[in-house]
Formats: structure tokens, sequence, C-alpha cells
């Protein structure tokens, strides 16, 4: 990874997240929020079944480099799609959308190694949903102890004013 890809933990808009299908005492904070997310006591835990679906805003828009999702070896999620900027999503329209990228995790990442995402797919992200389809052993509930988003800000700002500046002193 290089050193230009930070945890974007302080660009998501808390406000806006939502997980579905989450416990209610075990909720995503618990494996998102800053110092939570470093408990091994805390986890984000499927309800009713192993699906999971993580709605995830940001205050800016970001380039998603690589997640990293740690859980144990047998509740560990283990099919991810990963959908860039499609809002309001639900498991009865989930699958009607292409993925952005799908990762298939393996036991290390499971303890934390970080999987390096389709780059090109995520250039312009203002929101991710990830859906966790299954988990490793096939049972009822998943269990997620940390998400990490690695990335970096994409400050179109300083992109709008140069290309304005090359309309008005062309070269």
């Amino acid at each position: 990874m290089t050193s230009d890809q930070a945890d974007l933990l302080d660009f998501i808009d808390w406000t806006g997240v939502e997980c579905l299908n989450q416990s209610t005492s075990q909720s995503l904070v618990n494996a998102l929020k800053q110092g939570y997310r470093e408990d091994d006591g805390l986890h984000l835990e499927s309800d009713a079944d192993e699906q999971l679906l993580i709605y995830i805003p940001f205050t800016q828009v970001i380039k998603l480099h690589s997640i990293a999702i740690k859980g144990p070896e047998e509740e560990g999620p283990k099919t991810l799609k990963l959908f860039s900027n499609k809002e309001h999503m639900g498991f009865s329209n989930v699958n009607d959308f292409p993925p952005s990228d799908t990762v298939a995790l393996s036991s290390d990442n499971l303890k934390g190694k970080p999987i390096v995402l389709k780059y090109v797919k995520f250039q312009n992200v203002r929101s991710l949903t990830i859906f966790i389809e299954d988990n490793q052993s096939g049972s009822e509930i998943t269990k997620v102890q940390k998400i990490v988003l690695y990335g970096s800000t994409t400050n179109l700002q300083g992109v709008r004013s140069n290309a304005i500046k090359g309309l008005v002193y062309p070269h």
C-alpha cells in the first residue's frame, strides 16, 4: 500500500451510515468507529440471517484504494459485493445491479490484510455500499470485527482551477 492511501474514517458522513440486518446489540459502529473497531470484544453481527448490507456515505468525494475487513475464521464474511455511489439499496434489489467489485475473503484477509480493489471503479466515490453475501462457514450469523477503508480524497477544487487556468492561458 502506498503512503498516500489513508484511513478514510475522517471522511465518513456518520449521519447517513446504515446497516440492514444488524443485531441491535452488535451494530455497525462496533466495526467502523475508531476505538470500537480496535476492541476485540466488540463486533458487528447479522441478525435474521448471514447477510449484511452496509451503506457508507462520505463528506467529500474520495478515491477508494483498498478495504480491510477483519472477522472470525468461522463467522467472518466470505463474499463481498461493493457498489460505488448506489443509494437506497435493499436486500430486495441488491442483485439487480452489477457490483463495482466482488471480493472473496481469505483467512489472511479476515486477519486484517487489505484487499486492493479495482481502482478504476472507485475514482469518484460519494458513497460505498458493502453487501456481505455469505460467511466462511455458511452459518446463520456473520460477524465483522473491523472495517477499514483506505484511499485518498480527490480534491476536485485543484483539478477545476487548473482546468480553468488552462482555458484562460492556453499554452
